[in-house]
């Protein structure tokens, strides 16, 4: 299968516009894994997720095969960036406590993905896929973003947006499973702020190659009126959803 680029032209978009990950996740993650050593991002996209683990581990090998993405990673000093296939990394045998993915392993070809996985990872070693689906902010704004979601986008999604839908419960994972703790992810956004997250979606430019026109421009007005004014801050809330596991 051929390299999923979803995000090369949204890629400074999405780099100001995701939201950031709780230390609660990254705290649970190095609690899981045998040692703090290395870990591997894959699909790491600007280095959300690389960041928070490295105040965790003493290296990150971030990786993404999207040299846009790339261009605007956050540098942090104990994270290296590698433009490289998750199906393929520069890492010897068996010298990683942790691989991570964040709201990517949906794209990558899983078959070549999670064997390379166990050849780098220790005896022992953990694995954390993990994304989020739609935000909750109030029940006005969460009926408008549900029908930006699954009514206007519709037919413009990539085919395997399917395994966010279902919040990764369907992703095959080979792994000896564990069960992480509920996770939140939560910011206090403007009106403009959500916007600007919900035109960093993979679908967008698809809507907008097909429309001649961009989708968060057909329910700005409704979404101020949700909002209550667009210069008010409002708090966003995402449940985490994670497949964790160890390898064998």
């Amino acid at each position: 299968m051929a390299f999923q680029d979803h995000y090369s032209l949204l890629a400074a978009r999405y780099a100001r516009a995701r939201p950031g990950y709780p230390d609660a996740l990254f705290d649970y993650l190095a609690s899981v894994a045998p040692g703090h050593g290395l870990a591997w991002d894959c699909g790491t996209g600007n280095g959300q997720a690389a960041r928070g683990l490295a105040r965790r581990f003493a290296c990150v090998h971030a990786t993404d095969a999207s040299a846009e993405q790339l261009r605007h990673a956050e540098p942090h000093p104990r994270v290296s960036y590698h433009r490289e296939p998750a199906e393929r990394v520069s890492l010897r045998d068996e010298s990683v406590d942790l691989v991570t993915s964040a709201v990517a392993a949906h794209w990558f070809d899983l078959d070549r993905f999670y064997p390379e996985v166990r050849r780098v990872l220790k005896p022992g070693g953990a694995v954390a896929l993990w994304t989020y689906h739609l935000p909750r902010v109030s029940p006005a704004v969460d009926r408008l973003v549900a029908y930006y979601y699954s009514t206007l986008l519709a037919g413009h999604w990539p085919d395997r947006i399917s395994y966010v839908d279902q919040r990764y419960a369907t992703l095959p994972f080979p792994f000896d499973e564990l069960e992480p703790p509920a996770l939140t992810m939560t910011t206090s956004w403007t009106a403009a702020q959500l916007a600007a997250f919900l035109a960093s979606w993979s679908a967008v430019p698809r809507y907008q190659k097909a429309h001649g026109r961009h989708p968060v421009d057909e329910i700005w007005d409704d979404l101020v009126t949700a909002w209550e004014g667009d210069d008010a801050t409002r708090t966003i809330t995402w449940d985490l959803h994670l497949r964790v596991g160890l390898s064998r």
